[in-house]
């Protein structure tokens, strides 16, 4: 950062504070459904029980993933893992049809701000009340505001942190151990740094957020082209700027269809002029589209001299909606989608796993017949119980036997101890043989485990 000519001496230049007003139209319509619906999800899907479960729950302490009627268990990390190269490309697919739709609508940091500015305009009023505000002389007027508002915000800030935790905690035993204050050291430190994060990204920080922290600002121009939705302001209609009547004829004047009113600059979240080109600091929320078309519907003249578009159509040339990384991107998206969702509907609820002991390779038994033994390790992921059929189909007079009963509960693991016994003359020196574990009242359910039976060779 270059020293800036300051006359106090500072090495920094410090950021005006920017009091956005308030704006209202078609696309403030739309961010403030996608905010209610999005933070509506957020906070109300933990309380949501689902067959016996929290309709989500990454429960840490048993190793599974509740998402509504899927449990995934560490065996299933692949399907996380595919799901965040979705998100991804999902992004990137948005981006470069769109460019930065999702910041302005979707992103967390987005919509929590609009919330906490919501909160703040509701005491506090609107810009000019609010700049009138942090102007005046500390009274009780000011006090009880600005008192009131921090108030709110903290307790938002700290239910969003331990609505966060409750993703992790089932959130009804940990609401009760809030209530009682016996919530545990780890959880009351996240909910504390989540609500500390949301506090300060929400209602101190924002625009600097997006400004200055936020990656994806830097990197989205190398998914941008010609062809990407972008808000742009008109220069060739809206030049020269200048104030008038609205009785006045601008072409009479030399000036064009902009009054130079600035409310495209009062409405950004950022802080932006939009008449001096596109920025990386836009987030594309189209708060100075809406009150553009206001002020443009007043005077009388032609809407959308701020509004979404191509650099192609604002230079009338044709505009593609499918072109080639549009198109490498839906293809890629729909094969990952497709095998992710395929995946989960065929994958088995059993998994098993057969080991073999390697204190010895085999046993001679006093009748004459050879054990091997094998450490069984089976994951039931299924919601139901069940019971299991054991058979290893390679050996034809096997006999093996169990420590324990068979029987697996709901979404459970057990380990125990399989010995498996074979005469003598099964084979020289071992072969390879399949476990086949089924279900006694579901034959789809069934899972192969292999594992080398080991046998005496003819000198020993």
């Amino acid at each position: 950062m270059t020293k800036q000519d300051n006359s106090d001496g500072r090495l920094f230049q410090k950021e005006p504070k920017v009091y956005a007003r308030k704006v209202s139209g078609k696309f403030q319509s739309l961010r403030n459904l996608a905010m209610w619906v999005l933070l509506g999800l957020y906070y109300l899907l933990p309380w949501i029980q689902w067959r016996g479960h929290q309709s989500i729950l990454f429960d840490l302490p048993t190793r599974r993933f509740h998402i509504f009627d899927i449990t995934l268990f560490p065996q299933d990390f692949i399907y996380l893992a595919i799901l965040l190269i979705i998100a991804g490309l999902l992004l990137f697919f948005v981006t470069a049809l769109a460019g930065r739709l999702w910041c302005g609508f979707a992103c967390p940091q987005t919509v929590w701000t609009l919330l906490f500015m919501k909160i703040e305009r509701l005491i506090e009023g609107d810009r000019n009340k609010r700049q009138k505000l942090d102007s005046s002389v500390w009274n009780s007027n000011k006090l009880w505001r600005k008192t009131l508002k921090q108030f709110l915000w903290i307790v938002l800030a700290l239910f969003t942190g331990f609505t966060f935790v409750g993703y992790f905690t089932p959130i009804i035993e940990l609401w009760g151990k809030i209530i009682s204050w016996q919530a545990g050291p780890w959880e009351s430190f996240w909910i504390l740094f989540y609500g500390l994060a949301t506090y300060g990204n929400a209602g101190f920080l924002r625009e600097q957020v997006c400004k200055y922290m936020c990656p994806y600002a830097r990197f989205q121009s190398a998914m941008f082209d010609n062809d990407t939705l972008v808000i742009a302001y008109d220069s060739q209609r809206g030049e020269p700027r200048g104030a008038r009547k609205r009785s006045e004829n601008p072409e009479e004047k030399g000036l064009g269809a902009c009054i130079d009113c600035t409310l495209c600059v009062q409405v950004c979240p950022t802080g932006i002029d939009i008449r001096n080109g596109l920025q990386y600091e836009c987030i594309a929320c189209a708060a100075c589209v809406d009150v553009c078309d206001q002020v443009m519907e007043r005077m009388g003249y032609e809407l959308g001299l701020i509004k979404y578009t191509t650099e192609n159509s604002a230079e009338d040339k044709p505009s593609r909606l499918f072109r080639p990384r549009m198109v490498i991107y839906a293809v890629l998206l729909a094969a990952i989608i497709g095998g992710w969702i395929y995946g989960l509907a065929s994958r088995t609820p059993v998994r098993a796993e057969l080991v073999r002991d390697r204190n010895a390779l085999y046993r001679e038994l006093t009748d004459g017949r050879i054990e091997n033994v094998y450490t069984l390790a089976m994951v039931n992921m299924d919601r139901e119980a069940h019971e299991f059929d054991l058979q290893i189909s390679e050996l034809e007079t096997v006999e093996f036997d169990l420590n324990k009963r068979f029987y697996m509960p709901a979404e459970s693991s057990v380990k125990f101890v399989l010995r498996v016994r074979a005469q003598r003359s099964a084979g020289e020196g071992g072969r390879t043989i399949n476990l086949i574990i089924t279900a006694k009242d579901n034959e789809s359910i069934k899972v192969l485990s292999q594992a080398r039976f080991f046998l005496p060779t003819k000198d020993s």
